[in-house]
């Protein structure tokens, strides 16, 4: 029987996110879901979760950015259900960046919100982590490696998140494992894709098909639960794109 997790997983409320803490909630785990801005869905989660489930979602309003904020979120995590076993960094802000129009505080937006915020909620959470023997599973990109057109300053934050991965895999070892999952074509992002543009992302992809956020909750579940000799690796979940890249 898979032993029960405490697990906190930021920008959890929404999307991919809601989706991972569904998924982890039917495994048995705990969730701390951490959110930002979107309390009405966190909120209609969490009561949903505990309405399978009494008290096994509660629900943390955070400005990760905020070091002082972040804190909070990790004593809160500490402290849950006696504490905190899985912190899944899935939390992210993603828009275009055009090359000669880039401003200082997009480029600290977006740095911070992929690469500043994990870093340092590692760090607060880095002694529980240990003393539970627990793991860290980043959500990176595909486009990590080679970047996406339009979207600079967003790879190379998830670049960045890459490489956290595999420098704070060796810093944290042998107690916590550090992990990550590189997501394709998942979900079309919230501002309308013409069907010519879709079309042209699935022929780019082995399987001829986007994914579903279930395929990215499996491979955290996996990293979670099932990867014990697993540890400073990125698993690619993308149908095969990268293989067209």
């Amino acid at each position: 029987m898979t032993a029960k997790k405490n697990i906190l997983i930021t920008g959890g409320a929404k999307r991919v996110g809601a989706h991972c803490v569904r998924y982890l909630h039917a495994q048995g785990a705990n969730i701390l879901l951490h959110y930002r801005a979107s309390k009405d869905d966190a909120v209609t989660l969490a009561d949903e979760l505990n309405g399978l489930r009494p008290d096994s979602v509660r629900i943390y309003q955070a400005e990760l950015q905020n070091i002082k904020a972040l804190q909070g979120l990790a004593n809160a995590a500490e402290q849950a259900w006696g504490g905190v076993d899985v912190l899944v960094n899935n939390a992210s802000a993603f828009y275009v960046t055009c090359m000669g129009e880039v401003t200082e505080s997009q480029w600290d937006d977006l740095l911070g919100s992929n690469l500043k915020s994990p870093f340092f909620l590692i760090q607060a959470l880095t002694p529980v982590l240990q003393k539970r023997n627990g793991c860290v599973v980043n959500i990176v990109d595909i486009h990590a490696e080679r970047g996406l057109e339009g979207y600079p300053v967003y790879s190379i934050a998830k670049a960045g998140l890459a490489a956290l991965t595999k420098i704070l895999a060796k810093e944290l070892a042998p107690q916590i494992r550090v992990n990550a999952v590189a997501p394709g074509a998942i979900l079309w992002p919230d501002h309308e894709l013409a069907e010519q543009q879709k079309q042209e992302v699935q022929a780019k992809i082995a399987l001829q098909r986007t994914g579903c956020p279930d395929d990215i909750a499996k491979a955290i579940a996996f990293l979670i639960y099932d990867a014990e000799y697993v540890t400073g690796q990125v698993i690619t979940v993308d149908g095969g794109r990268t293989l067209f890249s």
